[in-house]
């Protein structure tokens, strides 16, 4: 989808927002994301929010000549923090399901990413033998819903950050952790390949 495409979904339904989000169109545009979803959305080194979907933001402000800035919100409480109208709009690689549909209006997908499941080097890890396997993922997300709805006899942790699930995995406290493909290779390429794809 072009910039421009992006811009007519956002000025008329929005990313994802609650109505009357744009009447006010003289003010700043404040739009909500989590920060610590790498490559997505992450605070670098200076403490700048950085990261795909900051760079589709910022585009979307320059197209639409609005001024923006930046919230960053953890994951559990972004759709709540934007129906308190703690920001006009969220762009943090939320997937689009019908419990959201309900909450908010999305803007039309602008990417996809598949799921993937990831465990250390050499545990033997098979996707359809997890009976008894610890697998961590982060709170509120389709990955929790996928394997509390498809795994019933896995022992389940749920995490405020992909990266705290992350941590656990490198630790030896998880078996198994579920994310965005696309987040786990950024996560595996940055920690010397501590771990494997499983898909």
């Amino acid at each position: 989808m072009t910039v421009k495409k992006i811009v007519l979904a956002l000025a008329t339904l929005g990313v994802a927002l609650t109505s009357g989000a744009y009447a006010q169109s003289a003010k700043t545009l404040r739009l909500g994301t989590e920060g610590a979803y790498p490559p997505f959305n992450f605070i670098d080194k200076d403490g700048k929010v950085k990261g795909f979907d900051i760079d589709i933001g910022d585009a979307l402000c320059a197209e639409m000549k609005r001024k923006c800035e930046w919230v960053t919100q953890d994951w559990d409480g972004i759709i709540p923090a934007l129906k308190n109208k703690k920001f006009d709009a969220i762009i943090a690689s939320m997937s689009i399901n019908e419990k959201r549909k309900e909450q908010v209006d999305f803007s039309d997908r602008y990417y996809f990413t598949p799921g993937m499941m990831i465990a250390r080097t050499g545990s033997g890890f098979k996707q359809n033998a997890l009976k008894g396997k610890t697998v961590g993922v982060q709170v509120e997300t389709i990955h929790a819903q996928f394997m509390e709805a498809r795994y019933k006899d896995v022992s389940l942790k749920q995490y405020k950050t992909q990266d705290e699930a992350n941590l656990d995995l490198a630790n030896g406290r998880l078996d198994i952790v579920m994310a965005d493909s696309a987040v786990l290779d950024e996560w595996v390429k940055a920690n010397g390949g501590a771990a494997k794809f499983e898909r």
